[in-house]
């Protein structure tokens, strides 16, 4: 059985609340998991320190029995130092603006 650790989703339309859960991988997203291991809640500011809540002891016990974050979890529990923060992506050249817009940004600065 493979296991993971990631978001369960929660909460009302447009108002989103994840519970961090340890689920068996073939489950769907929202359905049937093992333990309740944290929530994450994305409508508080980033630095509110309900934003994120892990609870370290269980997390730990289940990376030990062999079960994989997510990507998003992973950086988590880098950010809470339970494990190694995951290397970030290079964001893709096709957003950053565009030619006449750093014109207009720079002409803007200069003014």
């Amino acid at each position: 059985m493979s296991l993971k650790i990631r978001l369960a989703r929660a909460g009302a339309k447009k108002r989103p609340y994840y519970h961090i859960v340890v689920a068996d991988s073939r489950s769907p997203r929202d359905g049937r998991f093992i333990e309740r291991l944290g929530s994450y809640n994305p409508m508080l500011p980033a630095e509110h320190d309900d934003r994120v809540k892990l609870h370290a002891e269980r997390i730990t016990h289940w990376l030990g029995q062999g079960a994989l974050p997510t990507e998003r979890v992973a950086r988590f529990m880098g950010k809470a130092g339970l494990a190694p923060a995951p290397a970030t992506r290079e964001q893709p050249k096709k957003s950053a603006p565009r030619k006449k817009a750093q014109e207009r940004a720079k002409a803007a600065a200069g003014a």
